[in-house]
């Protein structure tokens, strides 16, 4: 029996919690889920009330929230030693929340277009999208992994909104958002996980175009 239920759709921050899941070394059975039909039926609705995904169920709870999956899955497998350790702890949460919080805020509204005046700058809370990216951007460049030397689960999920952002043009390229995500890139379990999501985007594709 596997150890997670995975809710996900390929094309969707399900791929952050995949890659959390096989960086973990947890054994899942995925849920494949449509986002105008079963992602908002009631069966679904029932576990994630957001009608959204990533979600997991482990041990009879449910986490939904890429961070939090990703914060919760490091825990639950401690073999797998990506949980931070005491000298670490500060900076994994530190810059984990800062990916979940001001990254994914000013990166959404600044894709959106919108951009907050002086005045809005302070209710925000994040400032301006160039003074996240500037700050992102020292974060990523200090050492080789978010906490220093070693890689733990606050890359699985800063990594993931650097490889998507300078991929899908929502990020700057600069050079070190780009080696930062070439170390995530290498990673094995970065890898068996984008290639399952792969194929099923293509699948799901060749399913629409026929």
């Amino acid at each position: 029996m596997a150890d997670v239920t995975f809710y996900t759709n390929p094309m969707s921050r399900g791929q952050i919690a995949r890659w959390a899941l096989h960086e973990a070394g947890a054994e899942y059975d995925q849920v494949l889920l449509d986002f105008g039909t079963s992602m908002k039926g009631d069966d679904y609705l029932a576990v994630n009330p957001m009608g959204k995904v990533p979600a997991i169920e482990h041990d009879g709870k449910v986490v939904t929230e890429a961070a939090a999956i990703c914060g919760y899955l490091a825990d639950a497998f401690p073999d797998a030693g990506l949980a931070p350790t005491d000298d670490e702890r500060a900076d994994y949460y530190r810059w984990m929340f800062f990916a979940a919080g001001p990254v994914e805020s000013s990166v959404m509204l600044n894709h959106l277009g919108w951009k907050p005046t002086g005045e809005q700058e302070a209710t925000v809370g994040y400032g301006t999208y160039d003074r996240v990216m500037d700050v992102l951007e020292s974060a990523v460049s200090r050492a080789d992994f978010i906490c220093g030397d070693r890689f733990t689960m606050a890359d699985v999920y800063v990594g993931s909104q650097v490889d998507w952002g300078i991929n899908f043009g929502t990020m700057p390229k600069r050079d070190a958002f780009k080696a930062y995500a070439a170390r995530m890139q290498e990673r094995d379990a970065y890898k068996a996980a984008k290639e399952i999501d792969n194929a099923l985007i293509a699948e799901q594709q060749a399913a629409e175009q026929g």
